[in-house]
């Protein structure tokens, strides 16, 4: 594993559990998190994405992102880059882009959104949609999957 260091401006600690190759930098991981109090973005393989679901929420596949709240809108979010690249690929996404839409999201998790219920799903997506028009990305609820062209 490896961990870089806090950004001073905001906070956030990066740690790959896969090679990073492939993976957005740290940089750019950072900047997507936005402003925030404290945050571990922790990239992960199938393995521990797996096994964190299912001890977790008790679901027996790896998911793209698990978000682990502390309080005052820190914690821990959990990416699995294997199921993000599918993802982006099936969906005909940049890699970078589904990124940023994944890290938005588990920040917005952690900060007290969630999509349990219809509208607190369509408050969630409007939030995510903004902040991610203002990084310079997409609405990634408007890209369609290449099997739905």
């Amino acid at each position: 594993m490896r961990t870089i260091k806090r950004s001073r401006k905001n906070k956030v600690v990066v740690q790959y559990a896969v090679s990073p190759r492939g993976v957005p930098r740290a940089a750019a991981l950072r900047s997507w998190a936005g402003q925030i109090s404290a945050v571990t973005l922790r990239i992960v393989g199938e393995r521990e994405g797996r096994e964190l679901n299912a001890r977790f929420r008790k679901r027996r596949k790896a998911t793209n992102v698990l978000s682990f709240p502390y309080g005052s809108g820190s914690g821990d979010v959990i990416l699995c880059h294997p199921v993000i690249a599918r993802e982006a690929r099936a969906q005909g996404k940049t890699l970078a882009a589904h990124y940023a839409h994944l890290v938005v999201h588990g920040i917005l998790h952690l900060r007290g959104y969630d999509h349990e219920k219809k509208r607190d799903a369509l408050r969630m997506e409007r939030r995510e949609v903004r902040i991610l028009r203002r990084l310079g990305f997409p609405d990634p609820y408007a890209v369609k999957s290449p099997a739905s062209r």
